[in-house]
């Protein structure tokens, strides 16, 4: 009769929390749909939320810092449990922080820093991304003119990125090795924009340009672009993401590396972690979190995954985990181990 009485709780138990999950609604602001890698993401929230049977709510800022407030707001009239926000301007958001607040609705901030105690932080390792763009090119260029072509200048993670990449930087520069020639952020990390930026450089140093460090893959791509219109494509170039494009890049020469944030597991740890601080959790009951010092003095509680950068020497490990297939990362290519 006791174990009978267990079993029946238990069931009660789970289907009560089956129901508070069907129950849930994850609402998500995108701050734009216009790089490859955020129908990834989106797609790995989704799962999440599913497998949680939770709801799935999302709005497109189209890179409007104002739209996105509106977005949210709108959201936030639908009954969201939680908030997930990749915010377009993450100086602006408060108004959206101050709303969810008001409705006891929990934020996690994605992948870009939202430097306010009340959203949590998740994203991969920025400046250990910067530290690792810089240290692959350094490995094929010691010495030279350096170029760094930045992200956006309201993305915190532009920032993390680059102070990343100086640390490894530092010392060559301080020794005369490595001089850099020209720097620009890239508006809305835009490949057009960085691609104009490039050119800009490339006449003002009379393409007096050994290495380029580019801090995700869309602008390694306008990079790239603007090198191969001046017969310079081959030298050292950097990005992020894992982009199809640039890895199929890196496998050609024209791209050192591209520091692979899988955001599969990024969007999955997304999900997971609205539906449990919609369930009440903690921020630091969260698994994994812990604290982040923000530029701002801030401590935040986040999780930090971890990035691989990926050269022609490892090319094997995004074609063995799915993420690319061999037909689209060999286009092309002739020469590369993996693609024989």
């Amino acid at each position: 009769m006791k174990k009978s009485l267990l079993l029946a709780t238990s069931m009660l138990a789970s289907a009560v929390s089956m129901a508070a999950a069907q129950d849930l609604k994850v609402c998500v602001s995108w701050s734009n749909f216009r790089e490859e890698r955020w129908k990834t993401d989106e797609a790995a929230i989704k799962g999440a939320l599913d497998a949680a049977g939770a709801a799935y709510i999302s709005a497109d800022a189209q890179t409007s810092a104002s739209k996105q407030l509106a977005d949210i707001e709108g959201m936030i009239t639908q009954g969201c449990s939680a908030l997930i926000v990749l915010a377009q301007d993450s100086a602006s958001i408060g108004p959206a922080l101050d709303a969810a607040a008001d409705a006891g609705i929990p934020v996690v901030g994605y992948d870009r820093m939202i430097d306010d105690p009340r959203a949590f932080y998740l994203t991969f390792d920025n400046v250990e991304v910067g530290r690792m763009q810089a240290a692959e090119v350094f490995k094929v260029a010691p010495k030279g003119r350096y170029v760094m072509i930045k992200g956006s200048p309201v993305d915190p993670n532009a920032d993390f990125l680059r102070g990343g990449q100086q640390e490894v930087l530092q010392a060559a520069i301080d020794a005369g090795d490595i001089t850099i020639v020209g720097e620009a952020y890239t508006d809305d990390w835009q490949p057009a924009n960085a691609q104009k930026n490039m050119e800009q450089i490339l006449t003002e140093t009379n393409n007096g340009v050994d290495a380029v460090v580019a801090s995700n893959d869309g602008t390694a791509g306008g990079v790239v672009a603007a090198l191969t219109a001046q017969g310079m494509a081959g030298i050292p170039v950097s990005g992020q993401d894992g982009d199809m494009a640039a890895l199929n890049r890196v496998a050609l020469g024209t791209q050192t590396v591209s520091v692979w944030k899988d955001s599969r597991a990024l969007g999955k740890a997304a999900g997971e972690i609205a539906v449990a601080l919609a369930g009440g959790t903690s921020m630091d009951a969260v698994e994994g979190s812990a604290m982040f010092k923000s530029p701002g003095g801030k401590d935040l509680h986040s999780v930090l995954l971890k990035p691989v950068p990926i050269t022609k020497d490892n090319l094997n490990e995004v074609l063995d985990a799915g993420w690319i297939t061999k037909e689209t990362l060999c286009a092309g290519v002739t020469g590369v181990a993996v693609c024989e």
